[in-house]
């Protein structure tokens, strides 16, 4: 057990925790064995996605629900600029709605589902959509849960490849944790241009410094309370804020209220909502560029000295690592073991049960409650 749980076994199994301490710790092991996978299933990889990705008129659509959509969005810009392509990511919940504005019948289309169990109800019913609007479209299924529905029923189609994430990454906790970090490292590495898997273990070696050099600082961070909590991040990074707030909304129970956005935009209107019970936290970019930006907006806001807290996690902030050079997604998972470790602290701390937040069952690991529509009906 790292030093990241900052309780020890026990603790964390009386208060109801110990399933997520354990997958936030366990991530940079999973990482690596993900590079084994990966480095079996090379040659089976690109047989299935072939010269697609060199196409301009092929379309890839990264989707999911949740956090499995913001595996996407952190993604899609990396990979698009990368491909000929059309590579977007739009969320199941999305398309489901409006797959008028998304899907051509006569485009050539490969839709890349990211889901830790299979078995939300969109994810199935975005694979049906799209098998009757766009024939002949091709399904790669990135899922950690080899028993989930969605896996299940590609398993014996040739226009299916199911990409099985390593043995622990379906999190039995309801926060998705190592399941995010995996799929995120899957599809990177899969559907990236010339990816070195040995960036995986580097990776991993870094996640291991982080937890064992940020967990008591981050556990201090997590015994004060707070009212509101700010994420803000810059091109990929953005959307890696979309799921470091949504970590600590889920396992706070929604009592901690958290926002996402960029620096720039943040002074546009968002940081109003800035109180003297509100942390800011600002993830740092790669990019020397949106650096500049985000500095001058961490100044302004030590300036006003409204906030309770202002934090910055990333390359060269307060929680930092000596990170290669890499684009800003591929660091991504190395800054939200920050985010995940701060929101289990925060959920100890109101004294809830990490593992499952809402005893009443009011938010469900998996998603229930869904009735799905044909299309056609409409």
């Amino acid at each position: 057990m790292t030093t990241l749980l900052q309780r020890d076994i026990q603790t964390w199994r009386d208060i109801g925790g110990l399933h997520t301490a354990e997958e936030i710790a366990h991530q940079p092991a999973i990482w690596r064995a993900l590079a084994g996978i990966l480095r079996d299933e090379q040659t089976a990889l690109a047989a299935f996605l072939g010269d697609a990705l060199s196409n301009p008129q092929q379309r890839v659509i990264l989707t999911g629900a949740g956090s499995s959509a913001y595996v996407g969005e952190i993604v899609v810009d990396t990979l698009n600029a990368a491909w000929p392509a059309q590579i977007r990511a739009i969320a199941t919940t999305t398309l489901l709605t409006h797959h008028e504005l998304y899907l051509e019948a006569d485009a050539p289309t490969l839709l890349v589902s990211f889901a830790r169990s299979g078995d939300s109800p969109e994810s199935l019913a975005a694979v049906e959509l799209l098998r009757q609007v766009v024939p002949g479209a091709r399904f790669l299924n990135i899922t950690c849960n080899a028993d989930g529905k969605l896996a299940r029923q590609g398993a014996n189609d040739s226009n299916t490849y199911n990409l099985l994430m390593p043995a622990g990454s379906c999190d039995r906790g309801f926060a998705m944790t190592s399941s995010f970090s995996s799929m995120l490292l899957a599809a990177l590495s899969v559907l990236g241009k010339d990816t070195d898997l040995a960036r995986l273990d580097t990776l991993a070696g870094l996640g291991e410094d982080a937890l064992r050099d940020w967990s008591a600082p981050v556990a201090e961070l997590g015994s004060t309370p707070v009212q509101r909590v700010m994420y803000l991040g810059s091109g990929p990074l953005e959307a890696l804020a979309k799921e470091a707030a949504l970590k600590i909304l889920e396992l706070t129970g929604g009592r901690v209220m958290a926002m996402a956005n960029t620096p720039l935009g943040f002074r546009h209107g968002p940081k109003s909502a800035v109180t003297t019970e509100s942390l800011v936290i600002l993830l740092r970019s790669s990019k020397p560029l949106a650096r500049q930006y985000e500095d001058d907006l961490f100044k302004e806001l030590q300036r006003d000295s409204v906030a309770q807290r202002c934090l910055t996690v990333g390359i060269g902030g307060d929680l930092s690592a000596d990170a290669p050079a890499w684009p800003d997604a591929w660091l991504a998972p190395l800054w939200l073991l920050m985010a995940q470790q701060y929101a289990l602290h925060q959920s100890a701390l109101l004294q809830l049960r990490p593992d499952n937040p809402f005893a009443g069952g009011i938010v469900n690991r998996v998603v229930q409650g869904v009735t799905i529509y044909g299309h056609e009906q409409f």
